[in-house]
């Protein structure tokens, strides 16, 4: 809808490399429209009035439709029997199935599915119930009636924009805030709830969703520093790259972060932490006036360090040498590295009283070697190398990457390569309790029939095999199979002579 070609033009002018963008996106709208059909009420009453008069039309046109009501119906019963435990995980995984999705009419994946987000690949279905819904209640209408509004919300929040993009650039010297295709997207939606904020980084790309808050006078109601919090992430995580070896030599302070309240990525990624102290270090010498007292910024330093970014220290110290030296971050970045005193950090990181819990990071990561790690496990599988499927399955496990319940199942056909049959049984299960994906959960079946067989428990395996029909009616594959295992009891291929 709108780039921020105008009001950034002295920043971008050098190329079209600096992606920096303000936007609304019709396919975030019909997602969340649609939980919002669905019963996701949060925050309901202090959201903009154009999030209710939305959900009043779009009830509306439901009433004046048989076939508008029907594919809600589908669309809800689905959507409840795949809400998570709590409403901000909801709304989030949500967001991240929409940034993955094309645009209307089909809201298909962009791309192949297992290359959709660890969070969004379990609803990958909701897109196509999702096209019935969007096509019967006449959501494209809806929206193109609301495109004044959005246009309203996206100027509100131009000149804030473009005024932090050029204070974050002028206090780093930085001549362009753009690397070669990189992309730093921001999405306002009335849809959602108003006190959250996503932000997510898929690759070279950077996104913030958005829901602002109706009330001009309230705390935060724009949320500039979330936005602020992800741009820096846009500016430092290729300067983490780039300066790889440097940042690989800081590898011992994981060890020193192990009992920190921190996200497991944290504790394995050293250039994850590296880049997160830097960005909390230049926002606590950022944020305030010139007034704001000192002891508060060191304060907030020693919170961060507590918390278990323990080079937020030595960075704050850093830049008060940055701030006063001409050159821009880029030149001075090696150095801040390589300055890094190894032994001292891990030396004050040990006498470190560490919180009990800390705020989860903003910036959700998904990077391509974490969303391919149970393609890969799957691939060593059937490459007649089970203990490198083993060894990413029980790693995505570990790190909660990916669909916990694919990661178990993969374990479990290690079981059955390994003969090892309880092993097999006892992941199997697991897998249909940890899984929405009914491929993953009807093969469990299928597999825990055979091995129900191959006990002599028949009316045991027939029950299995049943319910491999009832979940996988769909999958062919899986149909033939669980037929095959009602019409006679499994038995293992006969070992070649």
């Amino acid at each position: 809808m709108a780039a921020l070609f105008g009001l950034l033009a002295p920043l971008c002018a050098a190329d079209n490399n600096n992606r920096i963008t303000l936007d609304t996106n019709e396919t975030l709208f019909a997602v969340l429209t649609a939980m919002n059909t669905c019963g996701y009420n949060v925050d309901l009453t202090v959201s903009d009035a154009q999030r209710l008069n939305i959900r009043a039309e779009v009830e509306r046109n439901l009433r004046n439709s048989a076939d508008a009501q029907t594919a809600m119906n589908a669309m809800c019963e689905w959507y409840l029997g795949h809400q998570a435990k709590d409403p901000a995980h909801d709304l989030s995984q949500y967001v991240s199935l929409a940034l993955y999705l094309q645009g209307p009419p089909h809201f298909l994946p962009r791309g192949k599915e297992e290359d959709l987000p660890p969070d969004a690949a379990p609803l990958a279905p909701f897109g196509a119930l999702l096209e019935q819904f969007y096509d019967k209640a006449q959501l494209h209408m809806i929206w193109e009636r609301h495109r004044a509004n959005y246009a309203a919300l996206v100027e509100r929040y131009h000149v804030p924009l473009a005024k932090m993009v050029f204070d974050t650039d002028i206090y780093l010297k930085l001549q362009s805030g753009g690397y070669l295709g990189r992309a730093f997207t921001i999405y306002l939606e009335f849809m959602g709830d108003p006190n959250e904020a996503n932000a997510r980084n898929y690759g070279s790309d950077y996104y913030v969703v958005l829901f602002p808050s109706p009330d001009p006078n309230s705390v935060d109601p724009l949320k500039m520093p979330q936005i602020r919090h992800t741009y820096l992430h846009y500016l430092l995580d290729p300067m983490a790259e780039k300066h790889f070896t440097s940042i690989k030599r800081l590898d011992p302070l994981l060890q020193s972060v192990k009992r920190a309240p921190l996200e497991e990525n944290f504790k394995r990624d050293i250039s994850l932490l590296v880049t997160e102290c830097l960005v909390r270090a230049i926002e606590i010498r950022t944020t305030g006036t010139k007034q704001t007292a000192e002891a508060m910024r060191l304060q907030a330093v020693d919170d961060a360090v507590k918390q278990g970014y323990i080079l937020t220290k030595y960075f704050y110290t850093s830049l008060l040498a940055f701030e006063k030296d001409p050159a821009g971050l880029r030149s001075a970045y090696s150095d801040m590295l390589n300055n890094i005193d190894v032994r001292a950090q891990e030396k004050a990181a040990n006498e470190v009283q560490f919180a009990q819990v800390t705020a989860p990071e903003l910036v959700q990561l998904s990077r391509m070697e974490d969303r391919r790690m149970l393609v890969t496990a799957e691939k060593r599988l059937a490459a007649n190398d089970p203990k490198g499927a083993q060894d990413l399955a029980q790693q995505a496990l570990d790190r909660k990457i990916g669909d916990q319940g694919r990661a178990l199942f993969i374990l479990a056909q290690v079981a059955v390569a390994n003969k090892n049959r309880e092993g097999a049984l006892e992941n199997f299960q697991k897998a249909i309790q940890a899984t929405k994906d009914p491929k993953v959960v009807a093969w469990s079946h299928v597999y825990l029939g055979r091995i129900l067989d191959m006990k002599e428990d028949r009316e045991a395996a027939m029950n299995e095999y049943r319910a491999a029909l009832t979940v996988g009616a769909e999958l062919p594959e899986v149909k033939a199979a669980a037929e095959r295992g009602l019409q006679q009891a499994y038995e293992p291929p006969a070992k070649p002579q």
